[in-house]
């Protein structure tokens, strides 16, 4: 049984290894302990890094943050990808924001070739793709997102794109998306609604709610109205069972992802509780996932403004090209 997690680990960055938010983060991971790890968030000071080195700088703060963790986030180096780790910088000339991937050694062996990071124009963040050896008979991609949180339109370009990186002739590739969505979800309840018809999974968070950044989360036409959330990135990736979204698809207690720490602990939060962090399996996955849960111990909850997501997944259950297993 493998276990696989995400993690917005709030503006890790290097020279803050050894502080006591750096140590939680790290003391979460451990808690956890997944096999597989995306992380977002990892930052570069910009300003006063000159920019031929935020990668380098990037890939030391991976490199250290998965070897606290017991994990490794290890590739072999290229000519392109020069630095040796699994990351992806959002491509801004004067932004530098990473997502990366983290494994641990012996549990999951990733596919040569496999690792590719993407950014502008594509991705208001960076992307970062790698395909893992799980035993099932077919790698596993692994991607790991971090939607625009600013842009529903940009969310959807974004998930559209994403659908293309996994899509093959007459289905879609064995994959597992993890990230920090910036947005809720559409994946719909297992269990009706008072009317009986199925209801989303995530309430509609910002009905009551009156503030100057509904634009970024809110349907057009509907501030001052119903303010129904923009839900467009994620339906479109879960359209047919392409994807399902783990935590409705196994019918678990909602729980929101974020929304736990007060003003003043990090950037101001107007949204309130939510769940923003998703897990997602391909429909070849989908059968595979055996159970999910959000890290919420004292720690976790001390270490970012995001609690950690979990799910796992029977390797055995994966279904492969031909439909075999």
């Amino acid at each position: 049984m493998l276990k696989i997690g995400n993690y917005n680990a709030y503006k890790l960055r290097f020279d803050g290894r050894g502080t006591d938010a750096w140590k939680a983060r790290v003391a979460a991971v451990r808690e956890l302990d997944p096999d597989i790890l995306g992380v977002q968030e990892i930052v570069v000071d910009a300003p006063n890094t000159p920019r031929k080195q935020w990668d380098a700088v990037a890939a030391d703060t991976v490199a250290a943050f998965a070897d606290d963790c017991g994990l490794t986030a290890e590739i072999t180096p290229t000519d392109g990808y020069p630095h040796g780790v699994a990351m992806a910088a959002d491509g801004h000339p004067h932004r530098a924001w990473y997502t990366a991937a983290l494994w641990k050694p012996g549990a999951v062996g990733y596919v040569p070739d496999s690792y590719r990071p993407l950014g502008v124009p594509d991705f208001w963040h960076g992307l970062t793709t790698i395909a893992f050896d799980v035993g099932s008979g077919e790698p596993v991609v692994l991607v790991v997102y971090h939607g625009d949180p600013f842009r529903p339109d940009w969310r959807f370009q974004e998930a559209l794109r994403i659908k293309g990186l996994l899509r093959r002739t007459g289905g879609v590739k064995p994959a597992i998306v993890v990230g920090d969505f910036n947005a809720l979800s559409a994946a719909q309840a297992q269990v009706p609604g008072p009317d009986g018809a199925l209801v989303f999974y995530d309430g509609e968070a910002y009905a009551e709610q009156d503030h100057d950044d509904l634009e970024y989360q809110v349907q057009a036409g509907t501030i001052g109205g119903a303010q129904l959330a923009d839900r467009r990135q994620s339906d479109v990736l879960l359209r047919r069972g392409y994807m399902v979204d783990v935590a409705a698809h196994l019918g678990v207690p909602w729980q929101a992802t974020t929304g736990h720490w007060e003003d003043g602990e990090g950037d101001p939060d107007p949204w309130g509780p939510r769940r923003i962090d998703l897990i997602l399996a391909t429909r070849p996955v989908a059968p595979a996932v055996t159970a999910y849960g959000v890290l919420d111990s004292e720690t976790a909850l001390a270490g970012s403004d995001h609690r950690i997501i979990w799910a796992t997944v029977d390797p055995a259950l994966i279904a492969v090209q031909g439909g075999g297993r």
